[in-house]
């Protein structure tokens, strides 16, 4: 395990993304997104999945120069597509109509067609938060959960994060995949080469595994709750509402059509849509009552919580955000760490691109 400072690992990657040819703002723009992703702890997301997108982009599924445009409009939503841009650039974009819509009219939705994965959810939700404002959002992805009692991969991972701005206290921020566990976890289980736990995936005759590559051989990850007995109907309804309002909404793909992360795998032949979806939502707090109260009583909210007796042996109870915010303070203090196998991609990166690697 090696640790790199933020700005070095950032300063990389926006140099990979100039070379494909972003522009300067979008480069830095995916930059952040994915840098973001590390800094809160969600490994999974963040430098490691860096290498996905360029095999997209020599896939010709990314458009590094798209024109987004907005396609449908009321004084309160809006329909975008992305032109096949990366999703890092495409749902900021969004977010940003989502917001001035809900200055104007209170509230402000967006759902998005033709765009790719666009990290975490968490990073275009907390966006609202620089306006005061609550922030959602959600995307689509690519098929790999089985839904409860099925034995098919319909649905992806899915996730939905919610941001809520608070006076005193750090704001509350929810960033989580409808599944049990999200697939990048299964790619950091097998770079240390680790069993997954029970009620992850299921093998291809829909039988519980451990095995973290069991998606390689036709099996699937479970959603929510793992199985019936413990809520997995749940975890399928969240999901399938994200693949509605992301894509069914927009004219995204959806379901089994959704086009996959990893480059190498076929795009669906009868495709219903446009690229990946997201959905993307703000709220103005003062079209619901005074912002100042709202705020005052998130406080109150979230002290209470706090203040919540612990369960034997766990220190404290968490409020949504705590950890990433934690995580965040600490490794812009010591580094962001990265596992041998993430280094070897970006060093693979470098040599390609003729990028200096961080030493």
């Amino acid at each position: 395990m090696q640790h790199f400072t933020y700005s070095d690992l950032h300063q990389f990657t926006y140099n990979i993304f100039k070379k494909l040819g972003c522009p300067e703002h979008d480069a830095q723009l995916a930059a952040d997104v994915l840098l973001k992703a590390d800094l809160r702890g969600v490994d999974s997301h963040g430098v490691a999945r860096l290498i996905g997108y360029v095999r997209l982009w020599e896939k010709k599924r990314i458009n590094v120069k798209p024109k987004i445009t907005i396609v449908h409009e009321t004084p309160s939503t809006a329909v975008i597509d992305g032109d096949e841009g990366l999703g890092l650039v495409v749902a900021p974009f969004a977010m940003q109509v989502a917001m001035e819509k809900a200055n104007t009219a209170g509230t402000g939705w967006v759902s998005v067609r033709n765009s790719n994965h666009f990290g975490i959810a968490g990073y275009h939700a907390m966006m609202g938060l620089e306006k005061e404002m609550i922030g959602l959002a959600m995307t689509n992805a690519s098929p790999l959960v089985a839904p409860t009692f099925a034995n098919e991969r319909l649905l992806g991972t899915n996730p939905i994060a919610v941001s809520i701005p608070a006076s005193q206290q750090p704001p509350f921020v929810a960033d989580f995949a409808t599944t049990t566990a999200a697939n990048g976890k299964l790619e950091i289980l097998q770079r240390k080469k680790a069993k997954a736990p029970l009620g992850w995936v299921q093998d291809a005759q829909g039988k519980p595994s451990e095995d973290p590559h069991e998606l390689a051989d036709g099996g699937a990850l479970l959603p929510l709750g793992s199985d019936r007995e413990r809520g997995s109907h749940k975890g399928y309804c969240l999901g399938s509402i994200v693949d509605i309002f992301s894509a069914v909404f927009s004219g995204a793909n959806y379901g089994p059509w959704v086009p996959p992360f990893v480059s190498f795998l076929p795009l669906a032949k009868d495709p219903v849509g446009k690229g990946i979806g997201h959905f993307l939502g703000a709220m103005r707090i003062d079209a619901f009552q005074p912002a100042d109260d709202f705020k005052q009583h998130m406080d109150q909210w979230i002290g209470r919580f706090r203040s919540a007796k612990p369960i034997e042996g766990e220190e404290k109870v968490l409020i949504p955000g705590d950890p990433e915010r934690e995580m965040e303070a600490e490794r812009m203090e010591l580094g962001i760490p990265l596992l041998e196998p993430v280094v070897k991609d970006l060093q693979e990166l470098a040599q390609r691109f003729k990028v200096d690697f961080i030493k």
